[in-house]
This record gives C-alpha cells, structure tokens and sequence, in this order.
C-alpha cells in the first residue's frame, strides 16, 4: 500500500459502543511526528523531544496513531502529520483523547484543534480530497 492510497474503515474495527468519531475514518500508511517536549527559544531543534508515530486511520477531526509510548489524555501537542503525495507536512495542533495498549506499544486516539495558527484548513481540505477518490 503506497502512502497515498485510503480505504474506508480499519482492520480492526471498534464494536459501535465504543467508536466516538462523528466522521468517517480513511486507513492510510502515513506518519506523524509529535512534539512531546520543546527546547528553550536559544536552543536549537534538535533539543526538542518527538515522538515518530505510524498513523492508522485518519478523519477530518482526528488521527489514529500507532506509537511507541504512550500519551498522557488531554495533552495538547504540536504535531506534523505526513501524508500521501503532499509534499510538505500539515503543521497540526492535536489533543490526546483516549489511549491504550496494544501489541506493537499503544494506539493513540488524537483530536485535532482548529487553530489559525495551524494548517487546519489545508488539513480539512486535503482529507476532503482524499474522500472524494472513494
């Protein structure tokens, strides 16, 4: 499966009591990397602390995310998502909302918060893109 192809739904679904998403969801092979921790303004980048994450599924208000630790609810964390063809990443702001243990580390579920500071337009516009091909 190459980083631009989607399909709906997930492998593994969740039973309909405990799927919260309003929107449907499209699987992707994309990534996300996840600012845990920021350097001091002096500091360089590289003194900030990330976090690479695969991504599972994708909506327009929220990501699934395979990661290697897991993340505290309700943490508010900047996030660059990668996706498909686009060739720069979506500069996002995400909540963590639920989290859990699977067998490769957690599956993280994020809500991503509309900020004009972000690409949240872009981000809306490239998964109603995406939607469109179905």
């Amino acid at each position: 499966m190459a980083d631009n192809d989607y399909s709906f739904g997930t492998r593994n679904e969740l039973p309909l009591d405990q799927d919260n998403r309003a929107d449907y969801r499209l699987t992707a092979r994309a990534r996300a990397i996840l600012e845990l921790e920021s350097g001091m303004p002096e500091d360089s980048p590289a003194e900030a602390r990330e976090l690479v994450c695969g991504i599972r599924d994708i909506s327009a208000s929220g990501l699934c995310l395979s990661s290697a630790e897991a993340l505290s609810l309700g943490a508010l964390l900047p996030a660059k998502v990668f996706l498909g063809n686009h060739t720069e990443p979506f500069g996002l702001m995400v909540e963590v909302v639920w989290c859990r243990p699977n067998e490769s580390g957690f599956l993280v579920g994020v809500r991503i918060i509309e900020s004009d500071e972000t690409a949240y337009v872009e981000w809306m516009e490239a998964v109603a893109s995406a939607m469109a091909q179905e």
